[in-house]
């Protein structure tokens, strides 16, 4: 296992970019971020441009400026503390193309949200600095995470994402007693209206088409060890089919049976509670053609007990 030490430092702070779409027309600077970036008060967007913290193109501005479509926002964020994060990864495969490691639940793959150096990135870089992941599991989510290190190993591993050749196999825990063994669930997943988010995705007719396969590997008291294997990868894609299904999984405090969120519930998708691991992927290798199989075994809890 590689590991780093927690610290409580500020980090050095970041850039975020962003060139402006239709939907930023004729809107306020601090409309359109208070809308966009919700994690952050209408005050504290009024600080920060105050500050010179936000500029479109290069130049500070006042908050009731006019935006344009094509204009580029950039927001200086100063240093500031992340929260902590388990700063640890074990390799499970690694060649000169590609790197697999097992990131531990409570890691976040990428930066994002209050996020830059407690991720799965910045912990893969210091190890390997050509390397990056072409996926991304929930931060809450463990398992195996593939990373390649070179452009055409990338090209080549998303091409075959894309077109759905690459198996993914996830171990979850899931509340409830079915009358099935296996089941192949449909549920189309798209957004619905999220009163802090004002989306998020969730089962819903007007959804997309999603496919995910589950068997049952062990009945417990009051809840299922089951594999899911999934076709397509809609987001928090294995929580809402099986919500969907009647069986949530353990712990989940956001997606109830239904595969909606639970009813004036102010749980977030980033919070923790659900068992969910990412146990297996299959695909070709980018350069050689070899097919590969990496296994990630679970924590105890996700296990099957010997028979």
């Amino acid at each position: 296992m590689i590991s780093h030490q927690q610290t409580r430092h500020p980090n050095d702070g970041c850039e975020f970019r962003e060139q402006l779409g239709p939907d930023a027309d004729r809107q306020t600077l601090l409309s359109y971020l208070t809308r966009h970036y919700r994690h952050s008060s209408s005050a504290e967007w009024a600080e920060r441009i105050a500050g010179g913290h936000v500029l479109i193109d290069s130049r500070s501005v006042h908050p009731e400026t006019l935006l344009r479509t094509g204009s580029e926002l950039v927001w200086n964020r100063p240093p500031w503390i992340e929260p902590d994060a388990p700063l640890s990864f074990s390799v499970l495969y690694e060649d000169a193309d590609l790197l697999a490691v097992h990131k531990p639940a409570g890691l976040p793959t990428l930066p994002g949200a209050n996020f830059l150096k407690n991720t799965l990135l910045h912990l893969v870089r210091s190890y390997a600095s050509d390397a990056a992941p072409v996926h991304r599991l929930g931060r809450w989510t463990s398992g195996l995470v593939l990373c390649a290190r070179n452009q055409k190993a990338r090209v080549e591993l998303m091409r075959q994402w894309s077109a759905k050749k690459v198996g993914k196999r996830y171990r979850a825990l899931a509340a409830g007693l079915p009358d099935w063994e296996e089941r192949t669930i449909t549920t189309p997943i798209g957004p619905v209206s999220h009163g802090l988010l004002g989306s998020i995705h969730a089962a819903t007719p007007d959804g997309k088409p999603s496919l995910s396969q589950v068997k049952v590997l062990e009945r417990r008291r009051d809840s299922i060890l089951c594999d899911v294997r999934i076709v397509t990868g809609r987001p928090h894609q294995i929580r809402i089919h099986l919500a969907s299904a009647g069986h949530p999984l353990v712990g989940d405090p956001l997606y109830v049976a239904g595969g909606l969120p639970a009813p004036n519930s102010r749980a977030l998708p980033g919070d923790p509670g659900y068992h969910l691991h990412s146990a297996e992927l299959s695909f070709r290798h980018p350069c050689t053609g070899h097919e590969l199989v990496i296994h990630c075994e679970p924590s105890s809890l996700l296990a099957e007990c010997e028979r």
